[in-house]
């Protein structure tokens, strides 16, 4: 293989097993930005190495491997030695002998899905539910601040310090990189939901970059999700966000054209919809109704991805119903954003003048002032209106907002065919 094919495979593998890698080394060293450091010597070693003996043909073990060698050579050399090996004997009650060999067979014990424990992690109560999401789409998605910025509709400067400051509020409370068990898993679940959510839209919806989609951050959240289906069945809220997630993933192969750009809701080939995915996440509202849990968030968005999912054709779509969800999901979970899609139902339920009327309630909240989907939603409005002067201007101001490469040639798109 060509050095630069070798070198594509290699980032290819590190953008996969990144935050697993993490994972596994915050469990192991208990220092989040150790863990990254160590992700990233491993990451250097592959490239000196693979190009001369080739990609080796399990790359994720390799990574790890190597990193976790990195990080035993590391305990020996550190002073700090000494303190590692006292808080896990802690933890075990000294009951154990605690040489490094001890040690590194206590590493590859299986404690359960590490990933999820990050994300436990993650979310510990004492981080600021902002500062919980913030870090787990950067440990686990990946993420850059810009990106996380985007999805939290801040800014740069003030996701990184988030970030930092998370980092270490956690190292201090030392905080276990494990899934908590007993009852102290329910109060820490909320935040880990919301955390998988905007992991599986950052994927749905790239904030930035050239491509729109981004399958396997979606492929990460349903993966996470069915793992906390499995630890609490009986929890409406687990059911009901995997559902809303089987079911928006089911669309993603038809979000782009062949040539990559953005395909809206109204205008995809429903037969590439995935059918198994929906009826998965059919299957898992059904369940949900059944706990009597109907009027959870969660429920509700997954209530209405299932209006799509159910209409064969975009005429189909059953707007009256989406609207009335949405105006139950404005009372239950109140912003900006949800008040946003409130105004997109209700123009298609009952004509673009009623969208008009809601959206321009929200212009002024200044957490949608440089949101893109604001001024796209008016443009569309308008140009249903047939106000297509007002409409251009409006998808032009959407463009200038957006980071997404796809969605800004789509929106420009639309600006120009209301000349």
């Amino acid at each position: 293989m060509a050095a630069d094919a070798t070198h594509r495979a290699i980032e290819a593998v590190f953008r996969i097993e990144r935050a697993r890698l993490i994972a596994t080394l915050a469990r192991m060293t208990r220092d989040v930005d150790r863990a990254e450091e160590l992700a990233q010597d491993a990451l250097m070693l592959a490239l000196a190495e693979w190009p001369r003996a080739g990609v080796p043909a399990n790359p994720g073990a390799w990574l790890t491997a190597a990193a976790k060698r990195r990080a035993i050579d590391g305990f020996r050399r550190s002073a700090m030695q000494e303190r590692k090996h006292a808080e896990i004997a802690r933890e075990a009650d000294g009951a154990c002998d605690m040489s490094i060999e001890h040690l590194e067979a206590r590493l590859d014990d299986d404690l359960g899905d590490e990933l999820l424990g990050l994300i436990f992690a993650a979310c510990h109560p004492v981080l600021s539910p902002e500062a919980r999401a913030a870090l787990t789409l950067r440990l686990v998605g990946g993420l850059t601040t810009l990106e996380i910025a985007r999805a939290f509709l801040s800014n740069e400067a003030a996701i990184a310090a988030r970030i930092t400051r998370a980092k270490k509020a956690i190292a201090k409370a030392g905080v276990a990189f494990e899934v908590p068990r007993g009852r102290a898993l329910a109060p820490r679940l909320a935040s880990v939901l919301e955390v998988v959510y905007l992991i599986f839209n950052e994927g749905y919806a790239a904030t930035s970059g050239p491509d729109l989609v981004r399958p396997p951050l979606c492929a990460e959240a349903q993966r996470l999700g069915r793992i906390l289906a499995g630890l609490m069945p009986e929890e409406p809220e687990v059911l009901a966000l995997l559902a809303l997630m089987e079911i928006q993933a089911s669309r993603l192969a038809a979000r782009a054209g062949a040539d990559g750009a953005f395909v809206p809701l109204t205008e995809q080939n429903r037969a590439r919809w995935d059918q198994l995915l929906i009826r998965r996440g059919l299957k898992a509202l059904e369940r949900v109704d059944a706990l009597g849990g109907a009027d959870g968030p969660y429920a509700l968005q997954a209530a209405l991805a299932a209006c799509h999912a159910r209409a064969r054709r975009a005429e189909d779509t059953d707007w009256k119903r989406i609207a009335a969800l949405y105006d139950r999901l404005g009372q239950v979970m109140p912003s900006p954003v949800v008040e946003l899609n409130r105004a997109v139902a209700h123009s298609m339920a009952f004509g673009p003048e009623a969208g008009l009327a809601l959206v321009d309630a929200i212009a002024g909240e200044a957490a949608l002032r440089n949101y893109a989907p604001l001024p796209a939603a008016r443009g569309d409005f308008l140009l249903r209106a047939g106000r297509k002067a007002e409409a251009k201007a409006a998808f032009e101001a959407a463009a200038a907002l957006t980071a997404n490469e796809r969605e800004r040639d789509f929106l420009l798109g639309r600006a120009a065919a209301c000349r």
